[in-house]
């Protein structure tokens, strides 16, 4: 009994000398608690909505200010043309546009019949279907209010088109989501391990007294999972193709291109952690917990990031693969070019450029 409380009291002293193992502890939880308690909501706020009134009369306009007025929606554009939508919707600057057809009251007077028409993105089909219904929700509150006036609309209902994904397949929303979380995954955990490897097995002292480079120490650990990561591209689009029936509407060049360079921020982000790291242990839950869970977070196809506070919206801006997914989702399943996406790339080169001139900074200070 005596040596089973020496035990345990040696570690206790043990835990609550290692730092990390305390941050892991405490803070990881209350971190996660808070996360998940602001981020995991299905309720859409602010949703960016274009109004095309081709009616131009006092129902229209009441149907606008009741939108408008709601929480879940903020009219951003008002269109004068139908042929204005495409562009918006494809740069990804509005959520959905409401089109009120011409005659829209008197139609409504007359026939007792009138439609609304709501075009969607729903390139997020959970996304685009809460849109529709919260819409169609706004529409029959105002009915509610006209029925108390003594106005006939026993006939007013929502149309909705869903753009880019018309059948509101899960496929195009969790694809591009798996493939920056894989690549994530893999690119990190592996290049932060295996680095950690050769430190905690002593030789990496011997590469390098070796002839070799430092920097061609690092490259050599590097390429076999850079390469690796590019198969793990074409296995997922070719999936994507083959078996989810999923077309892929852009180039294909630049889609593997953009996933090179997101390859190489996630190989640089697992040297930066590798430089970190004392153990191999501590590289993989380094990788695991610090890179999958703000990967689910906050990349955007798990849980939209408007619906976050804002504290939690600026820091997914330092998450990678928030860029990269805004980028296959783009080029993938809308089809645009570099033109609509060059803002999310730059980002990313921004990103590689910072992790690797840190990381091999830290690498060679490591290393003296």
């Amino acid at each position: 009994m005596k040596q089973l409380l020496i035990f345990v009291r040696k570690e206790f002293l043990h835990v609550l000398r290692d730092r990390r193992t305390m941050l892991i502890l405490f803070a990881l939880p209350i971190a996660q608690i808070l996360i998940f308690g602001f981020a995991l909501t299905n309720e859409v706020k602010n949703a960016r909505v274009a109004i095309l009134d081709e009616a131009r009369d006092e129902l229209s306009a009441r149907m606008i200010d009741r939108i408008d007025a709601s929480r879940y929606f903020q009219v951003d554009t008002i269109f004068q043309r139908r042929h204005d939508i495409e562009p918006f919707m494809r740069r990804g600057e509005i959520d959905m546009v409401v089109v009120i057809p011409q005659n829209f009251e008197s139609d409504l007077g007359a026939a007792g019949r009138a439609a609304v028409q709501a075009i969607v993105d729903a390139s997020d089909p959970n996304y685009g279907t809460t849109l529709t219904n919260y819409l169609q929700a706004i529409i029959a509150d105002l009915q509610m209010d006209l029925s108390s006036e003594r106005t006939s609309v026993a006939g007013v209902r929502t149309e909705a088109r869903m753009l880019y994904n018309p059948q509101l397949e899960g496929a195009p929303n969790f694809v591009p989501g798996v493939m920056a979380l894989v690549l994530m995954l893999v690119c990190v955990m592996m290049t932060s391990i295996s680095i950690v490897r050769e430190k905690e097995l002593g030789t990496m002292e011997i590469l390098l007294v070796s002839p070799f480079q430092p920097l061609m120490v690092i490259l050599a650990k590097a390429i076999p999972y850079f390469l690796l990561s590019l198969i793990n591209v074409g296995t997922i689009l070719a999936l994507s193709v083959f078996v989810l029936g999923l077309e892929i509407r852009g180039s294909l060049v630049l889609l593997y291109a953009l996933s090179m360079l997101f390859i190489i921020t996630s190989l640089a982000l697992g040297l930066l952690l590798s430089t970190i790291a004392k153990n191999q242990q501590a590289a993989m839950l380094m990788s695991m917990m610090g890179m999958l869970l703000p990967t689910v977070l906050f990349a955007g196809f798990m849980f939209p990031i408007e619906n976050m506070p804002l504290p939690l919206q600026i820091i997914s801006n330092i998450v990678p693969a928030k860029w990269y997914y805004r980028i296959v989702n783009a080029v993938m399943i809308k089809g645009v070019g570099f033109s609509v996406i060059w803002r999310e790339v730059l980002v990313l080169v921004v990103m590689t450029v910072v992790l690797l001139t840190v990381s091999l900074r830290r690498f060679r200070v490591r290393l003296s």
